[in-house]
């Protein structure tokens, strides 16, 4: 039987929603053939109670693969993937002018086939010029991650999560009350890490919950506008605050825009991946051959 033409066999559908992408179960996988629609199916385990008698095998009930499946699609939806970005998937991705681009989808794509569940796993980090396909990858390894192996995960822009602090603020919430969901989720993917006006209020913020989810060895993805290079080790190695304010308004290093510690922390939790400054505006692109 052919794959449906909707879904081409994955049984959900990805689409945008205001901001945000969402996934909905496809009408082909509503009726489930395997359960009835009862949403659960009989299985085998096999379990040793006793040494004498040795293993045995029982029947156990145990949820059907379309339960699974609307969790799953249940918690794409709550990812808060961009809606541009919605149905971003490793196929669509287009390839960079040369190796050091193409380096980038090959670390995101097996970083995602590779995730378990439960297991510690290095994150990665992209940096590359505007309209590279940062994002691009960064939607696809979570859609790959939650919906095909059912992990909670969670994308949040940098500028976004400051301008939502704020907002919080104004209702009486504190920075902790929203940093503390993202600082807990098992996966997330941070934004234009570095971005910003570098105000203490900014500094603070991001360095909580890089140093949250470092501490707890949670698993974090990054996509930035700004080089990996490492800093010149011959400058001072501490910058006051004021400091590292001066320096990253005057500097297209990442070190110089988050400081040594958040750096220090990058270097150990991911896979560094730059890509070439040549490589090519993909929204640019499609602009000049509408």
């Amino acid at each position: 039987m052919p794959p449906c033409a909707i879904c081409k066999g994955q049984r959900y559908v990805l689409s945008g929603e205001g901001e945000h992408a969402v996934a909905r179960v496809c009408e082909c996988a509503r009726s489930c053939k395997v359960c009835g629609g009862s949403g659960y199916v009989l299985g085998k385990q096999e379990e040793t109670f006793s040494r004498r008698v040795g293993p045995r095998q029982y029947e156990v009930l145990g949820p059907c693969s379309c339960r699974l499946l609307e969790q799953r699609v249940a918690y794409y939806s709550e990812a808060k993937v961009p809606a541009a970005h919605a149905g971003a998937d490793f196929e669509s991705y287009r390839s960079p002018i040369d190796e050091a681009g193409a380096k980038a989808k090959r670390v995101a794509q097996q970083f995602a086939f590779g995730y378990k569940r439960g297991a510690r796993a290095h994150g990665y980090i992209l940096s590359g010029p505007v309209g590279s396909g940062k994002t691009h990858l960064l939607a696809a390894t979570l859609a790959h991650v939650v919906l095909e192996v059912g992990a909670r995960a969670e994308y949040v822009e940098i500028s976004h999560l400051y301008a939502n602090i704020r907002r919080g603020f104004q209702e009486g919430k504190s920075g902790g009350e929203i940093i503390r969901p993202l600082s807990e989720v098992e996966l997330l993917a941070i934004d234009e890490l570095g971005k910003g006006r570098m105000s203490p209020f900014e500094l603070e913020t991001m360095d909580e919950l890089i140093s949250r989810r470092y501490n707890a060895g949670r698993t974090t993805l990054f996509a930035t506008n700004y080089s990996l290079r490492p800093p010149d080790r011959a400058r001072a190695p501490y910058l006051t605050t004021d400091e590292l304010k001066q320096a990253g308004k005057e500097s297209q290093l990442l070190y110089d825009r988050v400081g040594d510690r958040i750096y220090s922390r990058l270097c150990e939790m991911c896979d560094f991946v730059e890509m070439p400054r040549g490589t090519p505006d993909h929204r640019r692109q499609r602009q000049e051959l509408r």
